[in-house]
């Protein structure tokens, strides 16, 4: 425990050494989405390899940096990058990020990833918020001794994605021509692709997308009173539904290819949506 709490206080004495910019709502950036962060106006940029024993991401297109400043006119901290279960950390670590991000002042936070299609309806491209979620990972970000000036031991875990903030965005979105549809993620460790089994049974389990990453910080923002709003873009099909093997390089391409009307959804966020 002291570990975990010397990198969030490392991380909270090294950011505010740089600034006392006092951030209101928090973006983790998933896959394709890197590039947001560039449009924050006059940014404070602190590398995560700044912070003592701060988990570096091993993915490839993942900058790996803390993001602070004005954003359509609101208070931001972007991670530009974030890390995964996946690599080998503990989930109590790769969420350290979530704690520091509310000691500076975050109140809301913004979760976006890349995930794959479990619903039939929805085809690679597709923007779902996330409604709610399974958590299918083999473990949790709070186990272990608990943080309690965080939350409670047994948190809920009832609303963790915020109704009014999906109910707002839809509206907004579709005003601008923009469809967004709405489901429930589903977590699995990775980072081996889900098999059609997998697939068939996250269906029955009434999960819309799978992926690798997004539950354990939407758990932690939960704990600790953030209120989340979660968008997936949907770059493939899940296996089994194509006669067709995945590929990673093909995941990419659609996340790029969407990445715009990505972008243009958490623009609509932050000017209509979190306040």
């Amino acid at each position: 425990m002291q570990d975990v709490m010397s990198i969030i206080d490392n991380g909270v004495r090294i950011i505010r050494e740089k600034t006392d910019f006092e951030p209101e709502i928090g973006l983790i950036l998933g896959s394709g989405l890197g590039d947001y962060a560039e449009q924050i106006e006059n940014p404070i940029v602190i590398p995560y390899n700044d912070i003592p024993g701060f988990p570096i991401s091993t993915v490839v297109g993942h900058a790996g940096r803390f993001v602070l400043g004005m954003c359509k006119g609101k208070k931001v901290i972007a991670m530009q990058g974030r890390v995964h279960y996946y690599e080998g950390y503990s989930q109590k670590t790769i969420t350290l990020p979530v704690r520091i991000m509310k000691r500076l002042g975050i109140k809301n936070m913004v979760l976006t990833n890349a995930a794959g299609g479990v619903n039939k309806n929805f085809a690679p491209g597709t923007l779902m918020m996330i409604s709610d979620h399974i958590n299918f990972s083999g473990s949790n970000p709070l186990l272990g001794e608990n943080i309690e000036e965080d939350g409670p031991r047994f948190p809920d875990m009832s609303s963790i994605y915020k109704k009014e903030f999906r109910d707002t965005l839809k509206e907004a979105a579709t005003k601008q021509g923009i469809n967004l549809e709405e489901g429930v993620y589903m977590m699995l460790s990775g980072p081996s692709y889900e098999t059609p089994a997998e697939i068939r049974m996250a269906r029955t389990l009434g999960a819309d997308a799978v992926g690798m990453s997004t539950v354990p910080e939407a758990i932690v923002c939960s704990q600790m009173g953030i209120s989340v709003l979660g968008i997936s873009c949907i770059t493939n099909c899940g296996a089994g539904i194509l006669d067709q093997p995945l590929k990673h390089f093909e995941v990419v391409e659609t996340a790029n290819r969407v990445k715009t009307e990505f972008a243009k959804v958490i623009d609509i966020a932050l000017e209509k949506v979190i306040f």
